[in-house]
């Protein structure tokens, strides 16, 4: 099944049964935008500029390795999390837990177009699809679009500064109609986004297994949130796991079998090194710690 599907039950029908049982009343929310608002966020957003510069970092890598805008979405906020002095807040408001997925998958999503002008391999399904438009207009993606087809590259590039503009202008003019759909009673909404998730995981595969795999994940989703188990990591492992074992099946292939070829140069050893390095992390963090609690107690 795809990935998909498990994030629709996980973040879907988990959250409409957790929110079932605590039994959650929408009330009527104001829907107005205050001009002064919207300036006194972004007057926070540069003590955040470190939260900006990682989820970027990530993002782009993520796009053009290529791992997606999801995994990244769901990298970059459990770093920022991680590193966070506050992490507890995070869930509850915090901004940076806004700023550091959604700057990571605007970057992803860019990134993934990198490999696709210059290799004609997409980094995304939507880098896919424009690499079947290019095809079909007898564009051909490579080095040489950027010397025979300037005007097509750089009209792209500047789509992308455009589309946010246009995308922000968008969002402050909507969000008084999507913030009213908090007026919507939950016993009337709850029906509705269930038909809708049912209707997303049928049109995956057009098949009824997936809708049953979502009701699966979704009470997974439900005993996750019970438990305080974090989600990000299964989703990781559900979009990443099948790209991982196909890409160790090939290095081993590569390799005839021997593990050398993750440190064959400095800058495979690097990433594999960092890779171990973020593994370990909370392990090392938590040493830290009962090492400072036997401290203050001697």
């Amino acid at each position: 099944f795809d990935f998909l599907i498990a994030v629709i039950g996980l973040f879907g029908i988990g959250e409409i049964l957790l929110t079932m049982e605590e039994g959650l009343a929408f009330k009527g929310k104001s829907a107005r935008i205050n001009p002064r608002v919207v300036l006194q966020t972004w007057r926070e957003l540069p003590r955040h500029w470190l939260t900006f510069v990682r989820s970027t970092a990530i993002g782009c890598w993520m796009g053009i390795t290529p791992g997606g805008a999801t995994p990244a979405s769901f990298m970059s906020y459990g770093v920022a999390r991680r590193m966070s002095n506050d992490p507890q807040s995070f869930g509850k408001g915090q901004i940076e837990g806004v700023v550091a997925p959604e700057t990571a998958a605007h970057a992803a999503g860019t990134s993934a177009l990198l490999p696709m002008l210059t290799l004609g391999i997409p980094g995304s399904p939507t880098a896919a699809v424009l690499l079947g438009g290019l095809l079909i207009w007898g564009l051909q993606p490579g080095p040489m679009l950027f010397i025979e087809q300037k005007d097509f590259v750089w009209g792209l590039i500047a789509s992308m500064y455009l589309g946010n503009i246009v995308g922000l202008l968008v969002v402050l003019t909507t969000v008084p109609f999507w913030a009213a759909i908090l007026r919507i009673p939950f016993s009337v909404i709850a029906p509705v986004i269930i038909v809708i998730c049912a209707i997303g995981a049928y049109t995956v595969h057009s098949s009824m297994f997936d809708v049953v795999m979502m009701m699966v994940f979704g009470v997974a989703g439900y005993l996750f949130k019970k438990l305080k188990y974090p989600l990000a990591p299964l989703v990781l492992a559900l979009v990443l796991g099948d790209m991982a074992e196909a890409s160790f099946r090939q290095s081993m292939l590569l390799s005839q079998g021997s593990l050398s070829i993750f440190w064959a140069n400095p800058l495979v050893g690097g990433i594999a090194g960092l890779a171990v390095l973020m593994l370990l992390w909370p392990l090392l963090g938590a040493t830290r710690s009962r090492l400072k609690l036997r401290e203050n107690v001697a």
